[in-house]
């Protein structure tokens, strides 16, 4: 298994890594929820573009990106995130908009990780993973499921079709109707872990029903997970300081 290092983190060894996302409208708010990240511990922090205001207003952007890492300092890696309506976010943005606004915040050396949605189109996806690794910058693909959770099979084939398309780590969230949903979820996720994978790779069952997916990683497979300090950013999510403390004790114990 091969890890991902970004900054003086590496995903995919030891504790699963806490990635704490900011859903916040402003520069100033995003700023603000930086500073309010320093007494905790965790190792990544996801920037939501898609609740920024500016977000289509590269300018603004790229102003916003350079107060984040100034405010995180150099140690914190950023995954840049525009989560799309189709998968959950907040705003809808065309495919080429998409493509230009994430090939573009690689190009500045700002942020660490982009999230691109894996069934984006295989050109696009393909495109900016091929700008981002010549800018040095690790990608996510990643797949969301607000409605359901698909079969084991399925869960398998979007992780592995995200490996073959480049993306340094597989993300994929599912939404469970009940607890077979979650066990499903955890099969999926041992199975691409120990069979298919060369890589890390990153899963979740959402919601309340599905919140043992966010703790159990380093059983199961998964190289990190999402915990919140104020806003969450999306269902199930707790709070980082409690998920630190559990994800400690699981590892202590096995």
């Amino acid at each position: 298994m091969n890890t991902v290092k970004v900054r003086n983190v590496v995903i995919g060894e030891g504790l699963p890594k806490i990635i704490v996302p900011i859903v916040a409208k402003t520069k100033e708010e995003i700023v603000k929820a930086a500073e309010s990240f320093s007494e905790y511990r965790y190792d990544i922090v996801e920037w939501r573009v898609d609740w920024f205001d500016g977000v289509f207003n590269f300018a603004e952007v790229e102003d916003t990106a350079k107060a984040l890492r100034d405010t995180l300092g150099d140690d914190k890696p950023i995954l840049f995130t525009f989560r799309t309506s189709k998968e959950g976010g907040e705003k809808a943005i065309e495919p080429d908009a998409y493509v230009e606004l994430n090939k573009r915040i690689a190009m500045t050396g700002l942020v660490d990780l982009v999230d691109i949605e894996a069934f984006t189109g295989d050109s696009y996806v393909r495109d900016i993973i091929e700008t981002a690794h010549k800018c040095g910058v690790k990608v996510v693909a990643s797949n969301h499921d607000f409605d359901k959770t698909p079969a084991k099979e399925d869960l398998v084939y979007r992780l592995r079709k995200m490996q073959d398309l480049g993306a340094d780590i597989p993300k994929i969230a599912v939404m469970p109707k009940n607890k077979k949903d979650v066990l499903t979820l955890l099969e999926a996720t041992e199975a691409m872990a120990n069979d298919y994978a060369d890589r890390p790779i990153i899963t979740m069952s959402m919601a309340g029903t599905g919140l043992i997916s966010r703790l159990s990683g380093e059983v199961f497979g998964s190289a990190a997970t999402f915990g919140a300090v104020g806003k969450v950013s999306a269902p199930g999510q707790m709070n980082v300081k409690d998920l630190d403390t559990i994800l400690n004790l699981i590892h202590n114990a096995s």
